[in-house]
């Protein structure tokens, strides 16, 4: 995978945190924490996305001929979500 090289203003109270996640031991460098923000940031968005799309399916498929209570399409929904498959994010 290719790399390209950022330039990144951040404050320093932001510059004291990143070192303190490295001092920890979390992270070897910046650039390693700045990617594990990404990957977090990229999986929130993909969630919401899925969220997103299904609300719109749900709202797309007209009225349930089956009653149920919010509670039991929440727990639907998270058995979905749970069955659903997992793609890998680019890093």
């Amino acid at each position: 995978m290719a790399t390209i090289r950022k330039s990144l203003t951040i404050t320093t109270s932001q510059e004291k945190w990143i070192k303190l996640q490295i001092e920890n031991g979390g992270f070897a460098n910046d650039s390693e924490y700045m990617r594990h923000l990404i990957r977090l940031d990229q999986e929130r968005n993909r969630e919401f996305l899925m969220t997103k799309t299904a609300i719109q399916e749900g709202y797309d498929s007209g009225m349930s001929s089956k009653i149920r209570s919010v509670e039991e399409i929440v727990e639907a929904a998270k058995s979905r979500k749970k069955n659903s498959v997992q793609t890998p994010m680019d890093e």
